[in-house]
């Protein structure tokens, strides 16, 4: 699990395939590795990656075609800038919101505005994921816990501050830009749980259940 707030940047050193899918080594910049082992996990633009091999300034990661049928690593090229952050753990302060690392669908920046010291970036996300993005609810976008100021159908807007622009990647999103999107883990859940599809026969869980609780 992580939280959707980017430690450090870094960059694609090494993309190849090997055995029918991807091999990946990731220069980490600033990110502190000291207390990263093998097999722990990185999220690399928002997709949890899991560490194969450990270098001073780097690690290397597999990625399965599970994960490039669901992301734009296949686009993502050597030289290319990363959001990095490393696994949460009990202590760790929540500063973003719940991310999983598991990305739901690849949206597309649509349009971008300065706004004084701040930018907004319209996203078009695939139509199927509308339902779940809400206004001031949260989201990730390439890996950054983001609070969503207005949705449109299946196209939401974005506040990015100074300090956010300056130490992610979100500084450079242009229209055109795809990105990486994952809903809120709650959201999914919750929708999963009202629709029936984990009943139980003890279950009364139900929309009208959660209105009069104060839940919706």
């Amino acid at each position: 699990m992580f939280t959707g707030i980017i430690e450090a940047t870094g960059k694609v050193l090494v993309k190849q395939a090997k055995g029918g899918d991807l091999s990946v080594t990731i220069e980490t910049g600033a990110l502190d590795l000291s207390d990263v082992k093998l097999g722990d996990s990185i999220a690399v633009n928002g997709v949890c990656l899991t560490v194969i091999t450990l270098q001073a300034s780097g690690f290397s990661a597999d990625i399965s075609n599970e994960t490039l049928a669901h992301t734009r690593w296949s686009e993502i090229n050597i030289g290319d800038q990363v959001n990095l952050e490393k696994a949460l753990t009990p202590t760790t302060r929540l500063g973003g919101h719940l991310v999983s690392g598991h990305v739901d669908g690849v949206g597309q920046v649509i349009e971008r505005q300065e706004d004084a010291r701040s930018i907004r970036l319209h996203i078009q996300a695939p139509a199927e994921l509308g339902r779940y993005i809400a206004h001031k609810g949260s989201i990730t976008v390439d890996g950054v816990s983001l609070t969503v100021n207005a949705v449109t159908g299946h196209v939401f807007e974005l506040n990015i501050v100074p300090h956010t622009a300056k130490e992610t990647t979100l500084y450079g999103c242009a229209p055109g830009q795809k990105v990486h999107l994952e809903v809120d883990l709650i959201a999914r859940y919750l929708e999963r749980l009202i629709t029936g599809q984990a009943k139980t026969n003890e279950s009364n869980l139900s929309a009208g259940f959660l209105a009069e609780h104060g839940f919706v």
